[in-house]
């Protein structure tokens, strides 16, 4: 059976493009991979956040919505994301959001993760993982190797059917249930895909009692995106899918990847996306994320895509 071997990664939406830059960039220290628009709505930004490449599973990007109203987590929908931080980092981060005026909470006994919600509402977290310090941090002015970010660590689905999203996750995916608990009417799975432990490899499937349905907005999760080596595997992915039940779309060219959607059972847009051809296709490493890019059925519209959009420095 095909299976994808983690995130590629997750797409949220935000009202300030300047704002959402400046969070992450500076604050969280990711960078800026690639600056260009929603592919299908040409007059907003997307921008993409990830690791000195913008490596499959390190990456968080943003569709611009200036007159979104803020979003109401439910059912339906990713709620929170979670960012691997190494061992021991946990109190350095709790002291440079403070200092940047971020409120943060750290749960009774547990020092190894840190809480807080971006400039739009959305629910984040810092968690110290073993494997990170496996990997290079992206450093900057700011941030050090030991406190650099490292990827996805976990993604939260909020959903009304657990069966149903575990039976996606496990028949269509390849992943594998490997931890659950339940609390106050609350029940939590987690599933991991397969393989060693790393970016993006983590989603916890989470069933709240009578949750209300999601409304997109402003700090909202759009979709997850899951990993395909290639073309081959995302097609393969695909007709899994369609056994499932689903109805995946055709392939989408977005430049930097190949992409495929489906919903699962309870409304969480679901895409497979290819690990290739890579941020690097069209910009040089030491410039990634410096200028605007298009694709090249966008070229010929660039003065006047460029026109529309908020300025963003």
């Amino acid at each position: 059976m095909p299976a994808s071997p983690g995130l590629h990664h997750v797409t949220a939406i935000c009202s300030d493009a300047q704002r959402s830059r400046d969070f992450y960039e500076r604050v969280l220290g990711l960078r800026l991979v690639k600056r260009t628009v929603n592919f299908d709505d040409p007059g907003t930004w997307h921008l993409y956040f990830g690791d000195e490449t913008g490596g499959p599973g390190s990456v968080l990007t943003f569709f611009e919505r200036p007159t979104a109203e803020p979003g109401k987590p439910g059912a339906g929908q990713a709620v929170a994301l979670s960012l691997a931080i190494p061992k021991g980092a946990a109190h350095g981060w709790v002291r440079r959001l403070t200092e940047e005026d971020v409120f943060v909470a750290i749960a009774p006994g547990a020092d190894d993760a840190v809480t807080f919600h971006d400039p739009d509402g959305l629910a984040l977290e810092l968690i110290e993982q073993d494997w990170a310090e496996t990997l290079p941090g992206y450093v900057t002015a700011f941030i050090g190797e030991e406190q650099a970010i490292r990827g996805l660590a976990v993604v939260t689905l909020l959903v009304d059917d657990c069966d149903a999203t575990a039976s996606v996750l496990e028949e269509a995916l390849g992943w594998r249930e490997c931890a659950r608990a339940s609390h106050g009417g609350f029940l939590r799975l987690r599933f991991a895909a397969p393989g060693e432990a790393g970016p993006g490899r983590l989603i916890d499937v989470l069933k709240a009692p009578e949750a209300p349905p999601a409304e997109e907005g402003a700090g909202s999760i759009h979709h997850i995106a899951f990993r395909a080596k290639d073309d081959a595997a995302q097609a393969a992915i695909g007709e899994t899918l369609r056994k499932a039940g689903l109805k995946p779309t055709e392939q989408r060219d977005r430049t930097y990847f190949r992409s495929i959607y489906a919903r699962e059972p309870s409304g969480v847009l679901f895409e497979v996306a290819t690990d290739g051809p890579g941020f690097l296709v069209d910009e040089a490493l030491e410039s990634l994320g410096a200028s605007l890019r298009l694709p090249e059925k966008l070229e010929a519209h660039r003065e006047k895509i460029e026109a529309a959009l908020p300025p963003l420095t």
